[in-house]
C-alpha cells in the first residue's frame, strides 16, 4: 500500500475512533444515559468525524490544499469551518445518526439546535487548533503542551539541510515579491515529502528549509535521504508549471549529518523550541560543501551508518573533505545527480 495512503487511512480510523467517543460524552452531558440514547450518540459521533475526517484528508488536504494555503488564517479558517458546518447540517437534518441506530428520529427542534451549536462551535474550535498547529507544527505543539524541551535536553537527531540552488540569482531577476512567492511555492511542495516520509521542519532561513528526525524514526528505511530524493521528484514534477507561473524551476541542494543536539525552549515572546550542537553548525558547512560536488547533496558517515537497508539508489563515497571549523576533515558520502537517481 502506498504510504501516503496508509497515513491517511491510520489517521482516519483514530479521528472516527475520537468521534465516536465524543459521541458518547455529548449524549451523556445531555442527561441521555441509555443504551439506545449511547448509540445514536456514537453513530453521529461516528458518522460526522469520519465525513469531516475524508473530507480533510482526501479533499482539503488534496485538490483544495493548494487554494486554501493561498488564504490568510482567518480566511482560511472560515472557508474550513463552513465546510464543516456544511456537513454537520446535512447529517442532522436527515437524522442519520438514529438511521445507523435503528431508531425513530428525534424531530424536536430544541435537540436539533442543541446538536447543532455543539458541534458547529467543535468545528470551529477543531479548525483553529488545526490553524494553530499547523503554522507551529504539530510536534512543536504537543511538545509545547506536554513541556518535553522545558527544560534543555540532548537527543541523538539527522538533521537535513535543504537549499534553493542559485536563490541569489533568482531573485535578482524576479524581484523581491515573486522569490518570495516562489519560495513559499517550493517550500509547500518540499513539504509534502517531509511529511510523507515523516520529518520534522525545524526552520525555515532564507531561501533553507532544516528537517529533523529522531535516531529511531529516521534510522527506518534512509527516510532522511529518500525524503531529499522525493523532494527533488516533486519538483521536477512541478518544473513545468513553475516555469509558466515564474518563469524558473528551482533546483536543490542539501545535506545530511547525525549526532547529539540540545533542545530545549528559549525566549519569551514568541517563545520556540531550538537545536544547538555541534551537528547543527556541520550540517550548515557540509550543505555549503555540496555546492561543488556532483548530484549536490553530501552526506556525513556519521548519518550513513545509522541506516540499516542500503539506500534504493546508488550512492558513492567521497573519502574525507576538509570543512571549515574541523581540522582533520569529515568523511562524506555523495548521491548520483538527479537524472541518474531512481
Amino acid at each position: 500500500m502506498d504510504a501516503r495512503l496508509e497515513r491517511k487511512l491510520r489517521s482516519l480510523a483514530v479521528v472516527a475512533a475520537a468521534g465516536a467517543i465524543a459521541g458518547l460524552v455529548f449524549a451523556v452531558a445531555q442527561g441521555r444515559t441509555s443504551p439506545i440514547s449511547l448509540t445514536v450518540g456514537a453513530s453521529y459521533g461516528l458518522l460526522m468525524s469520519f465525513s469531516l475526517g475524508v473530507t480533510e484528508l482526501l479533499v482539503l488536504e488534496g485538490p483544495l490544499r493548494e487554494w486554501l494555503g493561498s488564504l490568510s488564517f482567518a480566511t482560511n479558517l472560515m472557508a474550513r469551518s463552513a465546510i464543516y458546518v456544511a456537513i454537520i447540517i446535512v447529517i442532522q437534518l436527515l437524522h442519520l445518526g438514529e438511521i445507523i441506530a435503528g431508531v425513530s428520529p428525534d424531530t424536536s427542534s430544541k435537540t436539533f439546535w442543541f446538536s447543532l451549536v455543539y458541534s458547529v462551535v467543535l468545528s470551529v474550535v477543531m479548525n483553529l487548533a488545526l490553524g494553530i498547529t499547523n503554522i507551529i507544527g504539530p510536534r512543536a505543539f504537543l511538545n509545547f503542551v506536554i513541556g518535553r524541551y522545558h527544560t534543555p535536553v540532548e537527543e541523538k537527531r539527522f538533521v537535513l539541510f535543504v537549499d534553493i540552488a542559485g536563490s541569489t540569482g533568482l531573485a535578482e531577476r524576479l524581484g523581491g515579491i515573486a522569490i518570495h512567492r516562489l519560495l513559499d511555492r517550493t517550500f509547500r511542495l518540499l513539504t509534502v515529502a517531509v511529511e510523507d516520509y515523516r520529518g520534522e521542519v525545524l526552520n525555515y532561513v532564507g531561501d533553507e528549509i532544516i528537517v529533523t528526525w529522531p535516531e529511531r524514526g529516521g534510522a527506518i528505511d534512509c527516510r532522511p535521504l529518500c525524503c531529499f530524493v522525493a523532494m527533488r521528484d516533486e519538483l521536477a514534477r512541478a518544473s513545468s508549471q513553475l516555469e509558466r507561473e515564474f518563469g524558473a524551476a528551482p533546483r536543490i541542494r542539501g545535506s545530511l549529518h547525525f549526532g547529539p543536539v540540545i533542545i530545549g525552549e528559549i525566549g519569551d515572546v514568541k517563545r520556540a523550541i531550538v537545536f544547538n550542537g555541534d551537528v547543527m553548525n556541520t550540517a550548515a558547512r557540509l550543505e555549503e560543501l555540496s555546492r561543488r560536488v556532483d548530484g549536490g547533496f553530501l552526506i556525513s558517515r556519521a548519518a550513513m551508518e545509522r541506516f540499516g537497508p542500503a539506500p534504493p539508489f546508488a550512492v558513492r563515497d567521497l573519502g574525507r573533505l576538509p570543512i571549515r571549523g574541523r581540522v582533520d576533515g569529515i568523511d562524506v558520502i555523495g548521491i548520483e545527480a538527479p537524472s541518474q537517481v531512481a
